[in-house]
């Protein structure tokens, strides 16, 4: 009995423990599954959805999609705008995702127009980044503004650009070119770290025409004015990327945390800076014709809506702008201060970069240098030793010089648009079929790649100023040129982007030859660290010589 007692006990615990253990195992599986499920329907469906769409995509990496090897540093957004619009060859778009965000690559020049310009009010605003009300100096300035505070604000800043608001800025930028070029000259220079010279002469152009302020960053390397602008425009460091990726990734926890781009001393100086400026010229009548002026006459509906005059066009690459309208809303000092930025954002380091590469260009091309040197020579001896805004402008082979430096290295490596409203892309042959962009829908337009792409510019790596002659221009296909973008939302500075690249160049080549030295790396990378184009270590030594 003994052994049959046992035998019933063992046997009854055969049958009792694995309940025990089938319960736990159901547990573990449906965990499981749900996990699976989720990571799948957040991280691994994300994915596929052009593939849904009949869209050819390539394999983007999970969560991060094609921007994973920026984020690890293995690659330059030029090269992630490049590889991403060659992956799916012998098509007119393609999918990718920023991080899960689907968007929609365009290859095909007439398509970019179609979207850009013809169908604009389809897509009129580019991708929100960091909201308004989370840091208003950002989201108040006229690139991140969207829908009707865009459509507001644009008519009101347009007038501030044209050729004859130019021609008033002129001499402040040339008056700030000249004096670099004489510090130069004093100090003897055999060779400059060109970003960083460049950098201080358009952070002096800068405070002069935005901001109204005599700044000498040549003499005076370490002033406030400086260090503020580059802390302003230095994405390369944690927080301000942290902030950018947050609201792209999680933006509520960003929002509820209250993260911003700019700290809270940078914000107070250029807001107290720009009311003390407006103050001051107010109770003491100043009239200064810089962007305060145009802005405060804005702000006090003193100015006109003019049409463009395009016979004063400062080059081949300046987009055209419709200043036409009304002026349906009043702006306030705080207005002023976002848009004053916009000079910061897209004028300190992209300035410095487009000058640095055109003197490298320069250096390592002694023959387009000559001749270049002999158009300017010329124009001082017409004009009797002075530089004025016709005689620049009419500097032809400056202007086929600067065309190719903003192919060759643009200032944006790419421009999105945002689809407002749902829309349809018809198909363009027998193998494509209509495409139902929905609202919301992110899209490239991949100005690197068209600049570089062979079918439009042929041996792209080869500096040739010669692409944009007379003879040469009306070859290029419409809207592969994009170095300011394209359509309504271009960039509104081309024409004073233009104007302070030839200046300098303009002065720095009539008292100096750039050439290599040891210093100098022929065939540099791309920086890893940097939305825009400049080189790996972020310096680029050029050798001077003055001219005798």
């Amino acid at each position: 009995m003994v052994y049959t007692n046992e035998y019933s006990q063992s046997d009854s615990e055969i049958y009792i423990l694995p309940n025990f253990y089938i319960y736990d195992v159901l547990e573990l599986i449906l965990l499981f599954v749900l996990i699976s499920g989720a990571f799948y329907h957040y991280i691994i469906w994300p994915h596929g959805y052009w593939r849904r769409k009949g869209v050819p995509q390539g394999k983007p990496p999970l969560l991060f999609g094609e921007l994973l090897p920026y984020i690890l540093r293995r690659q330059s957004t030029a090269d992630i705008v490049w590889n991403a619009y060659n992956q799916c060859p012998g098509t007119r778009y393609s999918g990718l995702y920023q991080f899960l965000t689907p968007t929609l690559i365009l290859k095909d020049p007439q398509l970019i127009k179609q979207i850009a310009v013809k169908d604009f009010d389809y897509f009129p605003d580019h991708r929100v980044y960091i909201p308004e009300e989370a840091d208003p100096l950002w989201g108040k300035n006229l690139f991140a503004l969207s829908g009707e505070k865009w459509r507001e604000m644009r008519p009101i800043l347009s007038p501030s650009f044209t050729s004859s608001k130019m021609k008033m800025m002129f001499y402040l930028i040339s008056e700030t070119a000249e004096h670099f070029v004489k510090c130069l000259l004093k100090k003897s220079s055999e060779k400059i770290e060109a970003i960083s010279f460049f950098s201080r002469f358009a952070n002096d152009v800068i405070a002069s025409c935005a901001f109204g302020l005599k700044v000498d960053s040549i003499s005076d390397e370490n002033n406030h004015f400086f260090r503020m602008g580059k802390a302003m425009t230095d994405f390369t460091g944690f927080w301000k990327n942290f902030a950018l990726y947050g609201y792209l990734i999680i933006p509520r926890l960003c929002k509820m945390l209250n993260i911003k781009v700019y700290t809270e001393k940078q914000r107070i100086y250029f807001h107290d800076l720009i009311h003390s400026t407006i103050k001051t010229r107010k109770e003491k009548g100043i009239v200064r014709y810089d962007l305060i002026h145009l802005l405060m006459e804005a702000k006090e509906g003193k100015k006109k809506l003019e049409k463009e005059d395009n016979h004063m066009n400062t080059g081949y690459a300046t987009v055209q702008e419709e200043t036409t309208g009304t002026q349906t809303r009043n702006i306030t000092d705080d207005d002023i201060v976002a848009q004053a930025m916009i000079f910061f954002f897209a004028g300190l380091d992209q300035m410095a970069i487009c000058m640095s590469f055109m003197c490298f260009e320069l250096a390592s091309n002694q023959s387009i240098q000559m001749r270049l040197r002999a158009e300017i020579e010329k124009t001082l001896y017409i004009n009797e030793g002075k530089i004025t805004y016709e005689a620049l402008l009419g500097m032809k082979y400056m202007d086929l010089v600067v065309s190719e430096t903003l192919r060759k290295y643009p200032i944006n490596v790419e421009v999105d648009r945002l689809c407002s409203r749902p829309y349809t892309i018809p198909p363009a042959g027998p193998l494509e079929k209509p495409l139902l962009i929905e609202k919301g829908t992110v899209l490239w337009i991949p100005i690197v790649a068209l600049h570089h792409d062979p079918k439009f510019f042929p041996e792209p790596k080869l500096f040739d100023p010669e692409r944009f002659n007379e003879g040469n221009k009306s070859k290029i296909v419409p809207n592969s040129y994009l170095p300011f973008g394209i359509g309504p939302r271009n960039c509104i500075g081309s024409r004073f982007a233009l104007l302070e690249i030839k200046l300098l160049m303009f002065h720095l080549l009539a008292n100096f030859g750039v050439v290599s030295i040891k210093e100098t790396v022929q065939n540099f990378n791309l920086s890893k660290r940097t939305f825009n184009m400049r080189p790996e270590g972020e310096q680029l030594w050029l050798g001077l010589e003055p001219i005798k």
